[in-house]
């Protein structure tokens, strides 16, 4: 693959940042016939598709963000000189192709793009139905950056494929694919790790865990509780189970006073069997499959536990592996629940809503990983790139 240089591809995102500027107008335009299209009846889906005048803003400032990070492609790693007289270098390089499958965001059109171009990688964006007119013209604006710059359209494209086209496309690409994300729901998932034959990096799944221990401040807990489920619920950030330390001070008063403070702020509440015992008019977790559940909804479970080692194995056995929280004023015991519960992202009296690129300081994101390999938490710029080993000889051979 071509290695551009860093001028080159930044000139391309000032022209993007002023094409999407110049034809706002028209995006909204094009994003209206698809919430036109689309039914309210999943809420989540819908808010994640909206495109107005502030989620242009945010597409905009998120070109400019990556446009003024440093080039993160030919960063030395290590460099060293072994007796031998061999010189060897590890430098950072592209991955080549990537792929990336989403649904309903088309801020992901922009952001992934981004990302992918400015770490000198090609991508093939497969976004949802739901968002066709919203990709398209974001296609348009990212292939007159790229003209306007004398490259090619082969930098940047959107893939307009069926299911069956795309697991066909997984299965053989026409060109190597490097990497393959698929942004979103369990379902996808299972469906690109079936088909795919490149690496396939796993995001989107949230599901994730706050835990009051009996050394909470209940004020805290409730305001962090209430920012983390209402903030934004198709966030896969967003939280779904809390888990009540039953030695807890005041521990029936004060599930009694979160299951009401959460209902006030219309959530439905689902409680185990032990605070169904307190919270007797809450509907119970139907089965056990509900603590696999990521919700997406304003719905959230309350269950009862005894003592953070049976917290960290509940949270290891149903989480997404995403985000996890601790309210606690202990901070031995918090550094305990953070080193062992297997997630992305661990908090101590801290919202989950902060596993964010733009939040942590990362900057646009392709995706939060959930993956151990080749990173963990949001992919941003730095993550888009692997390494390469550059060995300098003088007719070295190996005895």
């Amino acid at each position: 693959m071509k290695l551009l240089k860093t001028e080159t591809k930044n000139n391309v995102l000032k022209s993007m940042m002023q094409i999407l500027d110049k034809r706002r107008n028209e995006i909204i335009e094009a994003n209206k016939k698809d919430l036109d299209a689309f039914s309210k009846d999943d809420q989540a889906m819908y808010d994640r598709l909206i495109v107005d005048e502030k989620k242009v803003d945010g597409m905009i400032q998120s070109v400019k963000e990556v446009m003024e990070q440093d080039d993160p492609v030919g960063q030395v790693i290590e460099h060293r000189q072994l007796d031998t007289g061999l010189d060897i270098t590890n430098k950072t390089a592209p991955f080549g192709n990537i792929m990336i499958i989403y649904e309903s965001r088309p801020d992901v059109t922009i952001e992934a793009s981004v990302l992918a171009f400015k770490a000198n990688n090609k991508i093939f964006l497969k976004g949802g139905k739901e968002a066709i007119n919203s990709n398209k013209i974001l296609e348009e604006c990212w292939h007159e950056a790229l003209k306007e710059n004398s490259l090619g359209n082969e930098w940047i494209k959107l893939l307009h494929m069926s299911r069956t086209e795309t697991q066909e496309f997984l299965k053989n690409p026409p060109e190597q694919l490097d990497l393959i994300v698929p942004r979103g729901g369990e379902r996808l998932i299972a469906f690109v790790k079936e088909h795919a034959t490149g690496a396939v990096l796993v995001s989107g799944r949230g599901n994730n865990f706050l835990y009051i221990s009996e050394n909470a401040d209940f004020e805290t807990a409730k305001k962090v509780i209430l920012n983390a489920k209402t903030d934004k619920i198709s966030g896969c950030n967003a939280l779904d189970k809390v888990l009540v330390d039953k030695n807890l001070p005041q521990y029936e008063e004060r599930i009694k006073e979160l299951v009401k403070f959460m209902v006030d702020h219309e959530v439905e509440v689902l409680v185990d069997e032990e605070v169904s015992k307190i919270a007797t008019s809450q509907s119970k977790v139907p089965s056990e499959d509900t603590w696999y559940e990521e919700f997406l909804a304003m719905k959230m479970v309350i269950g009862s536990i005894d003592g953070l080692d049976a917290v960290i194995e509940k949270i290891n056995k149903y989480s997404g592996g995403h985000s996890a929280s601790i309210i606690t004023k202990d901070k031995e015991e918090a550094l305990k629940f953070m080193e062992q519960i297997d997630s992305a992202a661990v908090y101590h009296n801290a919202s989950t809503r902060f596993t964010d690129g733009g939040q942590m300081g990362v900057g646009a994101e392709l995706a939060i990983s959930t993956d151990k390999l080749h990173h963990r938490g949001p992919l941003g710029l730095k993550q888009l790139v692997t390494n390469k080993y550059y060995v300098l000889g003088e007719g070295h051979i190996r005895a």
